[in-house]
């Protein structure tokens, strides 16, 4: 049972994973471009009021579609079909609520949240333009949990393509028709973030269509065969709220902090000796764009985090305690094998990454992503170790650690930001010290709380092994390449994507080598990847 289980773990985390590289290749599409349109201002702009909406979507969605999921998937564990049904109404009624309230919030008061929050008025519009996003995405939250709780990946993936394309198209076109209509900056920004609520409807008409052709008719009719009495409304609402608020907090900690945090940099920047108003926009701008690339390996890692939650939750109600920990501390080692050599690729490599995707960006645009490639690594550990305390019933724990790492990221932003030799990285450097708190609390939390305790040794040291060996290739590889190849700055953009993907090529085959050697990854995580197990059978992965 503990085998197939974990099967099907590696299974769902393989779908959402596929869904995710199409997801980052049609994100970049939207992006990059974007910010090549807008340019460094506009596109803070554009960043700013995200953060606003993903403050309010955080306390709505963050945790209570954790909830269901988890719920729903003890219930079927149980064999409580009614029960899971009444788990989803109570849920799918709960997120509609919150989300009409918030969506009304954002609407009619767009300017007060802009300046509130971000202290830039000129987002406004931007704000209004998500604001039916919100309740969309509760709708469609409640759809995928109650699918997701039933062990069903395959819609989740398919709507979240069909989001992001949707919002590519939408989004890319209404940027390019302001703008070449001379409308300002404010509008076209709040007309490329259009572009996200015409996916969140895509995504929410597919779910409901989805719902509604594969569960809702075989759910009524497996309700009336079973002897399954639910539990009361209100027991039921009882519980999906004390787990889902627990989750939420947590998550809100760090929603919180991200607008404290832009908050800190619009109020300190303009202030520092030598920067100015416009500046200081240009580096906000510009650090916003390099959150894209440092986003990028956390969305590899999010797919393991939505899969581990019903399988980790499933075993803890048979009491499978070694289950618990084989997932724990597959979930943990994947995550290093997949997030070390990304943020550090992005790190050592961040100047031509930084020269061919943002060539009209602030010349900091480089050393910003070099010290947020290192702090990705630190978020995607934190992203799967929170989720496994949430599924494991422990969801107080990560609010703590999410705390104390808010706190050291609003410190360091204190104290560095303000200061003209560092100004902007003060904000990256204070990511790095944030989620390496968060990390170092959670993997002792989880050490202290699981029964089966990981080794992490074997989890962290033998995947950084082979990162580090990996890096320095990288390094000296572009190094070497850019010399024979002439390149010399941004106006040399074809020789040093060339330098780069000889850079790229060759450190994916000595990491590839460097895992193999070191056995950072084991035979079962290697039906993580597709055809792993003959690949792991013939590279003798054991």
């Amino acid at each position: 049972m503990a085998e197939a289980k974990k099967q099907n773990f590696l299974h769902g985390a393989v779908i959402l994973t596929a869904g995710v590289v199409v997801m980052k290749i049609l994100g970049a599409i939207y992006k990059i471009p974007l910010q090549n349109i807008l340019g460094d201002t506009g596109y803070g702009y554009f960043f700013a009021s995200y953060t606003i909406y993903n403050f309010f979507l955080t306390i709505s969605t963050a945790g209570l579609p954790v909830a269901l999921s988890r719920m729903i998937s003890r219930a079927n564990t149980l064999e409580r079909p009614a029960q899971a049904r009444r788990i989803f109404r109570v849920a799918l009624a709960t997120l509609s609520v919150l989300g009409v309230i918030f969506t009304l919030i954002m609407f009619f008061f767009p300017t007060e949240m802009a300046i509130l929050f971000v202290s830039k008025a000129e987002v406004s519009r931007c704000v209004m333009a998500l604001a039916p996003a919100v309740l969309l995405v509760c709708l469609t939250s409640a759809f995928r949990g109650y699918i997701q709780g039933c062990g069903n990946m395959i819609p989740t993936t398919a709507g979240q393509v069909l989001e992001v394309l949707v919002k590519v198209i939408v989004g890319l076109a209404l940027a390019v028709w302001l703008t070449r209509a001379g409308k300002s900056l404010p509008v076209s920004s709040a007309g490329a973030i259009f572009g996200v609520t015409a996916g969140s409807l895509a995504a929410l008409a597919y779910m409901l269509w989805c719902y509604l052709k594969q569960y809702h008719g075989n759910s009524m009719e497996i309700c009336r065969q079973s002897a399954d009495r639910p539990d009361s409304i209100g027991s039921t609402l009882g519980e999906f709220v004390k787990i889902g608020v627990a989750i939420t907090l947590g998550a809100s900690v760090m929603s919180v902090i991200s607008l404290v945090d832009t908050k800190l940099i619009n109020l300190q920047l303009p202030n520092v000796p030598g920067i100015g108003a416009a500046l200081a926009d240009e580096l906000y701008g510009s650090y916003s764009a390099m959150q894209t690339l440092y986003n990028l390996p956390a969305a590899f890692i999010t797919p393991m985090t939505i899969s581990v939650v019903p399988a980790i939750s499933a075993a803890v109600t048979r009491a499978a305690h070694r289950e618990v920990g084989a997932i724990a501390e597959s979930g943990m080692r994947i995550s290093a094998v997949i997030s070390m050599p990304m943020g550090v690729g992005l790190a050592v490599l961040s100047v031509p990454i930084v020269g061919i995707l943002y060539p009209n960006t602030n010349a900091m645009g480089a050393e910003i992503l070099t010290y947020l490639g290192v702090a990705s690594i630190f978020v995607c550990i934190a992203l799967v170790t929170n989720s496994i305390l949430q599924a494991n019933g422990n969801e107080i724990l990560p609010i703590v650690s999410m705390l104390a790492g808010g706190i050291v990221k609003i410190v360091c932003n204190l104290l560095l930001v303000g200061r003209p030799e560092i100004n902007i990285l003060g904000a990256a450097i204070g990511t790095i010290a944030c989620y390496a708190v968060l990390c170092l609390l959670n993997c002792v939390f989880i050490y202290r709380k699981l029964q089966v305790k990981p080794r992490y040794m074997q989890v962290f040291a033998r995947p950084l092994v082979s990162t580090l060996v990996m890096g320095a290739c990288a390094w000296a590889v572009y190094g070497l390449a850019a010399r024979v190849l002439h390149v010399a700055g941004n106006e040399s953009r074809l020789p040093m994507l060339v330098a780069m993907c000889a850079a790229i090529a060759i450190a994916v085959v000595v990491y590839l080598i460097m895992v193999v050697v070191t056995r950072s990854v084991t035979a079962e995580d290697m039906k993580l990847v597709p055809k792993g197990e003959k690949i792991g059978k013939l590279l003798r992965i054991k």
